[in-house]
């Protein structure tokens, strides 16, 4: 079993594309309408928005690699780049991305630990995140890393509001 991690680059923009549209269609398309799927999609994973993501000094992205073969993406935020505002002294975790599959091959506990040593090296005293409430895989998974729910915020999906579960995990 080979894992590796490369920070990604604007060069890294069309994989981040290919696989951020990969995974979020994988993990929701069964539970949302065609329509607002689509929608979503287009809006969060055109070129243009991944590479003004990347283009941000405050967002850091990173590709983890299984046995060679790109399996998904690290993203988090410090500062102006989070998506709530927050203390100064928290880091967001804005996406943990594991093609299906390479799931249950340990990768998000690897990104979860990369984004960890972030926290630290910045002296942050909070890790959070914000998690779709029928997302059950994910929220067990933070759970057993030590994060606790802490409030809710909304979530378009298309037209349509959903809740996103806060939890936070202090350091």
């Amino acid at each position: 079993m080979n894992i590796n991690m490369t920070r990604c680059t604007l060069g890294d923009s069309r994989k981040l594309q290919e696989i951020g549209y990969e995974t979020f269609k994988e993990t929701f398309e069964d539970q949302n309408s065609p329509e607002n799927m689509k929608a979503y999609l287009k809006e969060a994973f055109n070129i243009n928005q991944v590479e003004n993501e990347l283009s941000n000094p405050l967002s850091h992205f990173f590709l983890v690699s299984f046995n060679d073969e790109v399996a998904g993406y690290l993203k988090v935020n410090i500062g102006d780049a989070q998506t709530e505002e927050m203390d100064g002294d928290t880091l967001e975790i804005e996406r943990i991305y594991i093609i299906n599959k390479f799931q249950k091959l340990g990768l998000g506990k690897y990104l979860f630990n990369k984004a960890m040593d972030i926290a630290i090296e910045q002296n942050k005293k909070k890790i959070w995140l914000g998690v779709w409430e029928k997302n059950k895989n994910a929220i067990s998974f933070y759970k057993r890393l030590g994060f606790t729910q802490t409030g809710a915020h909304s979530f378009y999906m298309g037209d349509e509001e959903q809740r996103d579960l806060i939890m936070v995990k202090k350091l």
